[in-house]
């Protein structure tokens, strides 16, 4: 789920973490600061010359007062949002993509949905994927603990043992890559404009199935 008009620039440079992006626009400081360390109630737009204007999403469903009371090992605030702001996030279940979507603060402006190939996506970034039992992002409702032990390798994830007793959406909720994905578009199947519940289809793969992507 990403800003609505952000195709053009993803397809060009990737789809990078917030850090990443920072350091591509060379925000340093005060500005980098407020975005990287504290919580974004709002999206943010940063600019550079000889690039296009970038936006930083908001992260709306955190707050600092929820987060004191789930961290483990002594974490703050400040490092959790340090530690997000390092990684790229994929929902793995549409039924989640589509509670975000519908989400009070997100259900009346336009999405881009992008559809990856997982399979393909592993091969190439296998050492820099992390897998969360987790929202990481969100404190709504009842926060759940959330550590340094919070994100694992593939090879470390309890996926079987948490099957055991969990849904297939909630035994593995998020896979996350390091710092970006600059060769997104050679994981991208498809790609959509959400708005109001519509789609439109922007881009897609040559040859791939037309259903994939975020139709219900």
């Amino acid at each position: 789920m990403a800003e609505d008009g952000s195709l053009p620039s993803i397809q060009a440079k990737g789809l990078l973490s917030t850090s990443a992006i920072l350091d591509l626009y060379k925000i340093n400081g005060a500005v980098r600061a407020a975005i990287e360390s504290a919580c974004r109630p709002e999206s943010v737009t940063i600019k550079k010359a000889g690039l296009p204007d970038a936006v930083i999403r908001d992260q709306k469903p955190m707050t600092d007062s929820a987060l004191r009371t789930c961290l483990k090992d002594q974490l703050t605030p400040k490092e959790w949002y340090e530690m997000l702001n390092r990684k790229t996030f994929f929902w793995l279940h549409k039924e989640r993509l589509w509670k975000l979507l519908n989400a009070k603060a997100y259900r009346d402006q336009p999405q881009t949905i992008l559809t990856i190939d997982t399979a393909s996506l592993v091969a190439a970034h296998r050492h820099r994927i992390l897998l969360s039992p987790i929202n990481s992002g969100s404190t709504i409702m009842n926060p759940q603990p959330r550590g340094k032990d919070t994100f694992m390798s593939i090879e470390a994830y309890p996926y079987a043992e948490r099957r055991k007793t969990r849904s297939v959406a909630n035994a593995l909720v998020e896979l996350i890559v390091m710092d970006g994905v600059h060769d997104i578009n050679d994981h991208l199947i498809a790609a959509h404009r959400v708005h109001q519940g519509k789609l439109k289809e922007l881009w897609r793969r040559a040859g791939s199935d037309p259903n994939d992507g975020p139709h219900v």
